[in-house]
């Protein structure tokens, strides 16, 4: 099967979150299975170009209204990634500082789709399959279907994965001009709320739909941020699937990003060698309990709620327990977290920005992890923490629901229901109590290392959907 995935992330290449790594893991395992994988982003540095062996393949222009992008396609030639990968170079747009939060971005993505579906049109061999990642993505179901210049793709198959149904890639129906022409009789898929709304369209047009878990899929069909009609209406070609994560990449035995590597029957040993390195460079007591968030520092992730819930779990512990985070994100949060070291020095640590090296030794040196997330529609940092015998302390929301029992019922983890510091601090009492009981803790630890979340099994999940709207 020929099968093209197009996302705005991949991980190694592109990652700002969950979407790069499962663009970077689940086209490598398809691979695996034999089959033909292409993954198409934007090349948002052209210096990447430069620093890796890249052959550009195709050029063009993307006409954007009365625009015109000249862009180019790069193939990687090395495929020591598992898949073939392509970028797509317009570097007026893409060749930024950061990936996301321009004024422009709907050009930047819009542009990106067009000439993406612009090369695909040129090839001699179409695909079986073209694979859609979130909103950045979302038109390129319509345009295959409607676009009088694409004619040529009209048969492909199409499914939309989504990652977060937050962000839509909302725009007014004034940029009607920018896509290719179609008839306008089709105009009403492109319509949502009086706007052309990128995710509703491809959730409209796509073969299939999917979400990255099966509990965001009920989620959504009842609080689906404005599209909860339209969920409701595509439902019988919907499907959750739970993502799952690289376990190569993601692995105590062998990962070369901590300190000390460790099995099932080390992790006591291992974890406290990767504890002592992690406390010795935040300054933190590695005979006590670590506490540990990594993410991005926003609302949905509950990142709000970090700062009073971390100040008052270290009032109520003084100098009991640890605390440390990881991220970036929200001006204010990243201040109210930074202030925080002068009431707590010793016990309480922040990293405001992002290092991948890092993350793997925070989840391979603390105790806990801290996901209070408001939104999680899978989660990856609850499966990231199984694998280096970190216990996860979430709140049951999305994918988090999916993957986290409370050790209450016999799962491996500590769990609430309420985005609210009293729960936080709750479930960090909870975990203070388990971590006192030796034997326990020890026993969950070596348990959730058991815990299989590696992508083969996702993979056929897909795998079988593709077949299911091929035939």
């Amino acid at each position: 099967m020929d099968i093209f995935h197009i996302a705005a992330e991949c991980y190694p290449v592109a990652k700002v979150g969950g979407l790069g790594d499962v663009v970077g893991a689940l086209p490598k395992y398809q691979g695996k299975l034999c089959h033909n994988v292409k993954v198409v982003i934007p090349c948002y540095d052209a210096k990447i170009i430069a620093e890796n062996e890249f052959e550009s393949i195709y050029s063009d222009i993307v006409q954007l209204g009365s625009f015109n992008f000249p862009f180019s396609i790069h193939k990687k030639n090395t495929n020591n990634l598992g898949f073939e990968l392509y970028l797509v170079q317009i570097s007026e747009l893409f060749d930024r500082k950061e990936m996301y939060g321009y004024e422009d971005d709907i050009e930047r993505f819009l542009s990106f789709q067009i000439a993406t579906l612009n090369w695909i049109n040129s090839l001699s061999k179409i695909p079986d399959l073209i694979h859609c990642h979130d909103h950045h993505t979302g038109l390129v179901p319509f345009m295959m279907q409607y676009a009088n210049k694409y004619e040529k793709l009209r048969n492909i198959t199409s499914i939309l994965t989504i990652h977060n149904a937050i962000y839509q890639g909302q725009f007014s129906l004034d940029k009607l001009y920018y896509l290719p022409e179609f008839d306008l009789s089709n105009l009403t898929l492109l319509e949502w709320d009086n706007k052309i709304n990128s995710l509703a369209t491809g959730i409209k047009c796509a073969s299939a739909v999917s979400t990255v878990s099966p509990n965001f899929l009920n989620e959504i069909n009842n609080f689906g941020y404005g599209l909860e009609a339209l969920f409701n209406t595509v439902r019988h070609k919907s499907k959750g699937i739970l993502n799952g994560i690289d376990t190569e990449v993601w692995n105590s035995m062998n990962d070369k990003m901590i300190s000390s590597n460790f099995s099932i029957k080390t992790v006591e040993k291992g974890k406290q060698a990767n504890k002592e390195k992690l406390c010795n460079q935040f300054n933190l007591d590695p005979t006590k309990p670590l506490f540990s968030f990594i993410g991005r520092l926003l609302e949905e992730k509950g990142a709000d709620l970090l700062p009073a819930s971390a100040a008052l779990a270290l009032s109520e512990y003084f100098k009991e327990i640890n605390i440390l985070i990881l991220g970036s994100g929200n001006a204010k949060i990243e201040t109210q977290l930074s202030h925080l070291l002068a009431s707590f020095k010793g016990n309480y640590n922040v990293y405001i920005g992002y290092n991948e090296e890092l993350a793997h030794l925070i989840y391979a040196g603390s105790d806990f992890l801290l996901m209070p997330s408001r939104v999680e529609p899978c989660g990856l940092n609850q499966m990231y923490s199984y694998r280096y015998g970190t216990i996860p302390i979430v709140r049951r929301t999305g994918g988090l629901k999916d993957t986290v029992i409370d050790i209450g019922d016999n799962g491996k983890g500590i769990c609430h229901d309420q985005a609210s510091i009293e729960d936080i601090c709750h479930s960090i009492r909870r975990a203070v109590m388990l971590y006192k009981d030796k034997r326990s803790f020890k026993n969950i630890r070596k348990s959730v290392m058991n815990i299989d979340h590696s992508w083969e099994r996702v993979c056929q999940e897909y795998i079988e959907m593709y077949h299911l709207k091929l035939n």
